[in-house]
C-alpha cells in the first residue's frame, strides 16, 4: 500500500458539443479524492479516446471510460473514484 505514491492519470480526448478534445473538468473529482489521500498527481494526455488509466510504480492499476466520471464536483459521491482510490491503495 503506497502512502503518498506519485500517481499518473493519463487521459484520452472525448466527444462534447461536436468537438474532441482532451478536457480535465471530468478529472476533476478523481484527482480531488486521491490528492485527499496524500498522492501527487500527475495528468498526461494521450491520443487514446475516452480512456482514463491510473499508473502507479509503473504499473496500469485502474482504467475507466472518461465520460463514465462525473462532471465537476469532489468525487465524493462518485462510485468510479472511489473505486479508484481502492486500486491505488492496493497498488504495490
Amino acid at each position: 500500500m503506497p502512502e503518498k505514491a506519485e500517481v499518473t492519470l493519463r487521459f484520452g480526448p472525448y466527444e462534447s458539443c461536436g468537438l474532441v478534445e482532451h478536457r480535465r473538468h471530468r478529472l476533476q473529482g478523481l484527482t480531488v479524492v486521491l490528492k485527499a489521500d496524500g498522492h501527487n498527481v500527475v495528468l498526461e494526455e494521450i491520443p487514446d479516446w475516452n480512456i482514463v488509466e491510473l499508473i502507479v510504480n509503473g504499473e496500469n492499476v485502474f482504467h475507466c471510460n472518461i465520460k463514465d466520471l462525473d462532471f465537476g464536483g469532489d468525487g465524493q459521491l462518485d462510485p468510479l473514484c472511489d473505486e479508484a482510490r481502492k486500486a491505488v491503495l492496493n497498488a504495490y
